[in-house]
């Protein structure tokens, strides 16, 4: 899942949320050092990311895109899952993602100094151009998915897959809606696991 799904499936602990938000980040056991909340976060993002991983309707996702874009497939699939996610917002939470959006990014700035180096140069760019509200719209993907080809030197051709997007919008909605169902049955499960054994 991307970022707009993690933060989501976090709750309402900020520290949780920030942790879950910046795991990728961290690496081995240096989750360690950091606050227990935060070590909270990041267990339960590795535990979503190996669900997500192994789910048979992610997979269904990713192999329509899989001989085209490759180990990139994955990562594609994220992504739409977010946009799916923004666009399906009052379907999941009461607040409005507008204000939810807000929220997260204050939360950022509160506890920057906990953040890794990599988000702390990054959170500018995410805050300015909006990107967890700009997930909505086919545009906002289109210009996360440049961004990302970007990233890859132009290799992976991600900026094409909003393509696909448009061809099996139906598909990949569904897909998306059913496996987000059981993935917030998952979490809710895991994440009072996590929090209980470090009590």
């Amino acid at each position: 899942m991307n970022y707009l799904a993690h933060i989501y499936l976090s709750g309402d602990n900020d520290l949780v949320t920030i942790g879950n938000f910046i795991a990728d980040g961290i690496k081995g056991k240096s989750y360690k050092k950091l606050p227990k909340d935060i070590q909270v976060g990041i267990l339960l993002h590795r535990n979503i990311d190996t669900f997500t991983d192994a789910h048979k309707v992610v997979r269904q996702s990713t192999k329509r895109l899989h001989e085209k874009y490759g180990h990139y497939s994955g990562i594609i699939v994220d992504i739409l899952y977010d946009h799916f996610l923004a666009k399906n917002w009052s379907n999941y939470c009461d607040e409005p993602l507008i204000s939810y959006v807000e929220k997260f990014y204050d939360s950022l700035e509160t506890h920057y100094e906990l953040l890794p180096l990599r988000i702390q140069k990054m959170m500018p760019y995410m805050m300015t151009d909006n990107w967890l509200l700009n997930y909505a719209s086919i545009d906002g993907i289109s210009r996360v998915l440049e961004g990302m080809n970007r990233r890859t030197k132009n290799l992976s051709g991600m900026h094409e897959a909003v393509n696909e997007l448009e061809l099996f919008y139906s598909d990949f909605e569904t897909e998306f809606s059913t496996f987000f169902e059981e993935l917030i049955q998952f979490t809710k499960v895991k994440l009072e696991e996590l929090s209980l054994s470090f009590k």
